[in-house]
């Protein structure tokens, strides 16, 4: 077994994850904002549980579900949510999102993800990391339906993509019903260009709120701005 990867109020076991931790879900599950205290949050493809996991370190909602259709990763989410300080908040469901969507009647204050997002023709040869990294099992206009379903009348949805990708799901989210009310353009360094987009939406059009983040100076200097977002879970920041 790997060792785990340490955060500062919990561990997340990775080894039986087709995708391993990156910057793009703890940077997601420390932006996106808490201020309307959400009571009920999901994680749609949560892998490891990491994001969901953050959030239940950061707010004081009662119920934060997890759906997860890989059985390896829905074994390692299950393990890490037991394990960790709010093990009697968390649970993760063996489940596609569309299945979940449609047999659930409850809706949520807070849905969040990181999604599949390769629409690429590439593939790597490992299924499960596939599945983990392409759109094909998880499409753009599937997540945008069921989060619209699965979302309460006044609460967020948030997730991360690649610039590339966003056109492409703001179209499918309007047609959902879900509008952009947050969107933050995420850089490595001053110098390149944007590569990520964390966007919050809502069922309720307004001007979006529009920021932007820097991560780095140079080559592990971090911005201040990076810093400050996630040093609540990086052990060295």
């Amino acid at each position: 077994m790997s060792t785990p990867f340490k955060l500062k109020q919990f561990e997340v076991a990775q080894d039986r994850c087709a995708m391993k931790i990156g910057t793009d879900a703890v940077l997601l599950g420390a932006w996106v904002a808490l201020k309307n205290k959400p009571k009920s949050i999901l994680d749609i493809g949560a892998g490891t549980g990491v994001i969901a996991l953050q959030l239940a370190q950061r707010s004081t909602a009662d119920l934060i579900d997890a759906v997860e259709i890989d059985s390896d990763a829905y074994e390692q989410c299950t393990d890490n949510f037991e394990k960790s300080p709010w093990a009697d908040r968390l649970y993760c469901y063996h489940a596609s999102v569309q299945e979940y969507a449609s047999e659930i009647e409850e809706t949520y204050d807070l849905i969040i993800s990181n999604p599949p997002f390769y629409s690429d023709d590439y593939k790597s040869g490992d299924k499960k990391r596939d599945t983990a990294r392409f759109n094909e099992a998880l499409p753009f206009e599937h997540l945008a339906v069921c989060a619209a379903h699965l979302l309460s009348e006044t609460g967020t949805f948030a997730l991360i993509l690649p610039t590339k990708e966003e056109a492409q799901f703001i179209e499918h989210a309007n047609a959902a019903g879900l509008f952009v009310t947050r969107r933050c353009g995420v850089y490595g360094n001053a110098q390149t260009s944007e590569k990520r987009v964390l966007l919050e939406l809502s069922k309720t059009q307004e001007d979006p709120i529009l920021e932007k983040l820097v991560l780095e100076t140079a080559r592990h200097q971090y911005t201040t701005e990076y810093t400050e977002l996630v040093k609540d879970f990086y052990l060295k920041l």
